[in-house]
């Protein structure tokens, strides 16, 4: 099996090609670029060094979301712009467990930290049995004092990751019970190889989505939304 993978939830921009167990390529960017600037620039530099014949894919996966609404937004119609076109399924990866995912092996509970603003994230808690993910915890948007209040109370050593671990890192200081480790700068951030690699599963299970019926999940209101309803519930 054959699949393009395409991540644009968060800072970084990235998108892979894996093809069964090989991943043949990979362009990741953690700059100060918009996606809009880098990702169907990277797509197609990729496609080209890899001699890639876009109808030979037999799937566009995509981080589906949780995550920045634009960033999401841009790489969702991009998969779905490519689906349509190529008449290709897509597959839904969520994003918080592709990022768990880049630990692979870890013998700590995985917890990805993805800051959503005023003090919260995008987050879940991973374990792996050899190659194989177990859930946890479900991704979901909470308190990052939620995540760690269930860390020291499942009471396992833990591993945390994401854009959100700048954000956070001096509140795991002072709060996280257990003992604790951050993942390394390669396998800290979002990359389309996980998000690949685990579409290749999902794909053999059967879970593909028509591209029409696509659409990233969210998880909660975005800033704007939210304002809103504040500005409303004030009034009343």
């Amino acid at each position: 099996m054959k699949i393009l993978a395409i991540d644009s939830s968060g800072l970084v921009a990235s998108v892979a090609i894996v093809c069964d167990e090989d991943l043949v390529g990979e362009f990741t960017v953690n700059y100060k670029k918009t996606h809009s600037q880098t990702l169907l620039p990277m797509l197609d530099e990729l496609a080209k060094i890899t001699e890639l014949d876009l109808n030979s894919l037999d799937a566009i996966a995509v981080a589906g979301g949780p995550g920045s609404f634009t960033g999401l937004r841009i790489g969702s119609a991009t998969a779905k712009g490519l689906a349509l076109a190529l008449h290709k399924p897509i597959v839904e990866v969520p994003t918080v467990d592709a990022i768990a995912y880049n630990l692979c092996g870890h013998r700590d509970l995985v917890c990805p930290l993805m800051d959503a603003r005023r003090n919260q994230t995008y987050t879940g808690l991973y374990r792996f049995d050899g190659c194989r993910m177990q859930t946890a915890k479900k991704q979901c948007a909470v308190d990052i004092s939620d995540i760690l209040a269930e860390i020291n109370h499942i009471g396992e050593a833990a591993v945390f990751l994401g854009d959100g671990v700048p954000v956070f890192r001096s509140y795991i200081a002072d709060h996280c019970a257990v003992p604790y480790t951050f993942a390394p700068p390669h396998a800290n951030k979002q990359r389309a190889g996980a998000v690949a690699a685990l579409a290749a599963q999902y794909a053999a299970q059967g879970k593909l989505t028509d591209a029409a019926a696509h659409k990233p999940e969210y998880l909660r209101l975005s800033q704007a939304e939210r304002e809103r309803m504040e500005r409303e519930h004030a009034k009343n």
